[in-house]
């Protein structure tokens, strides 16, 4: 293998240092020391007998006390897996484990690689690895080394469950998996195993597992962190799928009823994904259909303990268990999920059964498949050179493309320097941590014919010194376009998450990209850049632009640490005294991608560290949304110390409330939430001491207006309206100590927000554009009804003042230039009215338009948290719709615009599709009922 100086799945793992096992070369913390020198190998030839087992591999039934599969009847628990893996891993030497990660409450994520005897030897398993990365860089592996590596090699499968903590089956199947490749003699288990490279991942998400809860200690739904890897969990997961790429991959869930899902999917599919990968998710499914057993399909006769494809479970956003494996790392990425009304038994033998056909299909099939896989990266590179993008295609036989990929080339993206450079670098180190290349411009370069992000065009432009720029013509050509893209271009209306996570726009970045053929002079970016750039005199200072959100997580760590800081309230550079930057500091600054730059004496606003009051009081959920996502972010990453907040302490005025300097609404069900009278003067009077309220979406918003602080009222959105997870341009206040950093036009994420008129009584800190400045990307219907209306508002009260935020500026924890803003209220300054004339709106009483709004009904919630389900169909087509609906709820609300009909139902729980009751029975019921869709959104 030829020297590379290529990203990490290029440097062969084979000319490390020699380590006792492969799971610590592979970077794993091994679970056990080693296979028990009693394991017992393999005897050849296989057997015929189905039932032949190695007797000296522990069944589950000796060491958990009970069957999997038939005749279980309770779930396995975290401590009786990694008790399994250990006592399979001590009898045969056919499995080695680890632990790729440990979650928040510090439980391991142990996985097994299981083979035969030969290929998980060390050395061989490195070859392997090797081998099969080799063919992701068709630049240097030749087509007959390829073809050699299909013909010798073991292609890699991945089969894990649980990332959702209540959807326990699928890691009770994966042991039942594990014992049959570890114990089995037969040849069915034989081919499986010299075929392939088994890995096992049977829990994702232990914390969740034992609350039964589908998120995480954070409240995080790690099935939607894939791309932004903010989750430990997820982080580690995809180290691991680096070091071990996959060609196939199972995710296990479980849904609502009493059947199963496998693909083929429904759609929409993303267009990048590759169309190997697509027929081979196909075929896997037709090898599922023949082992699945049970009832078969299922029909208007059959209705449970069956399977069905083509519904609900799309292909689409990146940030699934089945569309990251697919999208970055070329493997048929699959999700499966299993009815959990069915007994235990029922649950976890469909998903063994599934499970086993699975990898039957990859064993038999494996020559192809990797041949195929290698098709995918030399297709990629050969697209990116030409700057071809994938085209939109559909996967449902009724279905037609209605949005196809427009016909634009890209050749290039430029990340550029000019600002939020801290979190341009963030973003770099994303794009690396996924094996993208990203080089660093050394000299100006003219760009003949740019996009914008935010749907302009420029001419001869000049990208500058210091810009990162990510070609196109790598690899990892899908995955760049996938999450780089200024649009996803869905190519039919079905939306089951959000219809736009591009990274630049959620970065809030200045980002272009050309189709002309450009190769400026530029350098590998091999470690992220930042830190001290030259030393400063010892009476002076270091200074940094407080402009992202990497420079505030640096800011927060400082002043928990005791630096002392102050503030250019004008430019939002921070300075820290030259005295205080220690390695550690430097080391700090340098890993979050902040400059420090040598200045003179500090001067500026002093930054205090925020007392910060997390209410959880009525309305609000503690273990999912921006509750879980405000402890996540301020709590873990800026390491801020919350205090609990709730309805009583405000009401009764208690030492929780008033001891601290700002209060933090997260997004959740009530209008007052629970304050009385009282406790609403308690919160006038306590901002009107100079502390921050800071609101968040629905309930942020509501507790305020209720309780008098703001102007601003709901508008009432029309009928098909469709916003739902799209980037819209905003129009900045840089006036507004909220907005110091951010640049006079922004972008904001809105996912079917509250629409909040501009306040009369505070500032407009955000706004969407009325003219032709407005834009929109992702699937938005009826987007100029925003035309106009506040994004972010900040209302002053006495001293102090309450800063609401139609969105949800903590969303996922990846909203970067939502999080920046969000620390700017924090850190609102006591003295910023000394940069403004007075304003004659701080009054600690009510004002007049504020008791006008407080006194205005509240717009009913229909998403509690999420959104309602929509379904929009032709007027024409109402009345049946309507019947069909009716069959599964009677909340459904009715409205008709422009030859459409749209039936909203509420969501109060804010259920995701994936955990719907009822939302996918209510589209395949509709489907059969042969009615014409024109839009879902769950």
């Amino acid at each position: 293998m030829a020297p590379s100086s290529r990203p990490f799945w290029t440097v062969p793992p084979r000319r490390l240092a020699s380590a006792a096992t492969v799971a610590l070369l592979l970077g794993m913390t091994p679970l056990l020391s080693g296979t028990s020198a009693a394991s017992t190998a393999r005897p050849s030839p296989c057997s015929n007998d189905p039932t032949a087992r190695l007797s000296a591999v522990p069944t589950p039934e000796a060491v958990l006390g009970f069957p999997l599969g038939a005749g279980q009847e309770r779930v396995v628990t975290n401590a009786e897996v990694r008790t399994y893996l250990g006592a399979v891993d001590g009898a045969s030497d056919r499995v080695t484990t680890g632990v790729l990660a440990t979650s928040v409450l510090g439980q391991p994520l142990p996985y097994a690689v299981v083979s035969n005897e030969r290929n998980v030897r060390p050395a061989a398993l490195r070859e392997i690895a090797d081998d099969v990365r080799d063919l992701r860089d068709p630049r240097r592996t030749s087509a007959r080394t390829a073809a050699r590596t299909a013909k010798d090699s073991p292609a890699i499968v991945w089969v894990t469950a649980n990332v959702h903590g209540g959807e326990k089956s699928g890691t009770d199947a994966a042991l039942k998996t594990l014992y049959e490749l570890a114990a089995g003699l037969s040849c069915a288990v034989a081919d499986r195993n010299d075929n392939l490279v088994t890995i096992i991942v049977p829990t994702q998400n232990p914390d969740g597992r034992d609350a039964t809860r589908r998120q995480n200690e954070f409240g995080f739904d790690m099935n939607r962190d894939w791309f932004a890897r903010t989750q430990q969990e997820t982080d580690g997961k995809l180290e691991l799928l680096r070091r071990y790429p996959p060609q196939v991959f199972i995710d296990a869930h479980e849904m609502g009823g009493r059947q199963y899902f496998f693909p083929p999917n429904a759609d929409p599919i993303h267009h990048e994904i590759a169309g190997e990968a697509v027929d081979w998710i196909n075929r896997i499914g037709e090898a599922n259909k023949a082992g699945f057993g049970y009832n078969g399909a299922c029909d208007e006769t059959v209705t449970t303990e069956c399977y069905f494809n083509y519904d609900t479970y799309d292909m689409f956003f990146m940030g699934y268990g089945d569309t990251v494996p697919t999208t970055g790392f070329g493997a048929a990425g699959m999700t499966y999920e299993k009815g959990s009304a069915s007994a235990v038994a029922d649950r976890v033998q469909q998903q063994f059964n599934t499970q086993w056909a699975t990898l039957g299909w990859a064993a038999a099939n494996k020559p192809e498949v990797l041949s195929g896989y290698f098709d995918i990266w030399t297709d990629a590179l050969a697209q990116g050179r030409a700057g071809t993008l994938e085209p939109n295609e559909v996967v449902q036989p009724t279905n037609e493309v209605q949005f196809p990929v427009p016909d634009i080339k890209i050749r290039s993206y430029f990340l550029l320097p000019d600002r939020q450079l801290a979190d341009v670098r963030q973003l770099v180190e994303r794009l690396r941590r996924m094996d993208v290349e990203v080089y660093e411009v050394q000299k100006p370069t003219r760009v003949p014919t740019a996009r914008v992000f935010g749907g302009r065009t420029a001419t001869n432009l000049t990208v500058p010194k210091g810009a990162y720029w990510i070609p196109m013509d790598q690899p990892q050509k899908h995955w760049i376009q996938a999450i780089m893209g200024e649009d996803p271009y869905t190519p039919f209306p079905y939306f089951y998450d959000v219809s736009s996570w591009s990274n630049p726009l959620l970065m809030g970045v200045s980002t272009i990209y050309t189709g002309d053929n450009v190769r400026p002079k530029a350098e590998l970016v091999r470690t992220i850049s930042g830190g001290r750039t030259a030393p400063a005199w010892p009476w002076g200072s270091y200074t940094y632009p407080l402009d992202s959100a990497a420079a505030a997580e640096f800011t927060f760590t400082l002043l928990g640490r005791g630096v002392p800081l102050v503030r250019d309230l004008k430019t939002s550079r921070v300075a820290l005294p030259a005295t205080k930057l220690s390695r550690t500091v430097d080391e700090l600054a340098k890993s979050l991608g902040v400059t420090l730059t040598p200045g003179g004496r500090p001067t500026g606003t002093r930054l205090d560290l925020p007392k910060v009051g997390l209410f959880q009081g009525t309305g609000i959920s503690t273990t999912s949304g921006s509750h879980g996502e405000a402890r996540y972010v301020l709590g873990k990453r800026w390491g801020l110390d919350l205090n609990p907040v709730t309805t009583a302490d405000i009401n009764d005025n208690t030492e929780a409330f008033t001891g601290r300097t700002v209060l933090l609404v997260p997004d959740g069900s009530s209008a007052t939430g629970g304050l009385t009278a009282t406790g609403q003067a308690n919160l006038r009077d306590w901002i009107a001491q100079g502390h921050t309220y800071v609101g968040l979406r629905n309930e942020g918003t509501w507790v305020a207006r209720a309780a008098g602080l703001t102007s601003t009222t709901e508008k009432t959105k029309p009928a098909g309206y469709t916003v739902i997870g799209s980037h819209l341009r905003v129009d900045v206040d840089q006036d507004s100590p909220v907005a110091l950093g951010r640049p006079a036009e922004d972008f904001e994420f809105n996912n079917s927000d509250p629409i909040l008129n501009p306040t009369t009584t505070g500032t407009n800190v955000l706004r969407y554009p009325t003219g032709d400045t407005f834009w929109a990307n992702g699937y938005t219907v009826g987007g100029d009804t925003l035309k106009g209306t506040a994004a972010l508002v900040d209302e002053p009260t006495g001293a102090g003042r309450a800063v609401l935020f139609a969105f949800n500026p903590l969303f996922r924890a990846y909203n970067e230039n939502g999080l920046h803003l969000v620390a700017n209220a924090l850190l609102y300054p006591a003295g910023a009215g000394a940069t403004t004339a007075p304003d004659a709106r701080r009054s600690p009483g009510f004002d007049a338009a504020r008791a006008s709004a407080a006194a205005a009904p509240v717009t009913p919630e229909l998403g509690g948290g999420w959104r309602p389900t929509t379904i929009e169909v032709a007027t024409t087509d109402l009345p049946r719709t309507r019947a069909i609906v009716e069959r599964f709820t009677t909340e459904a609300q009715a409205a008709e615009a422009d030859g459409s009909a749209y039936l909203v139902i509420p969501n109060p729980e804010g259920r995701q599709a994936d955990e719907h009751p009822f939302l996918g029975d209510l589209v395949r019921a509709l489907h059969d009922a042969q009615v014409p869709l024109r839009s879902v959104v769950g």
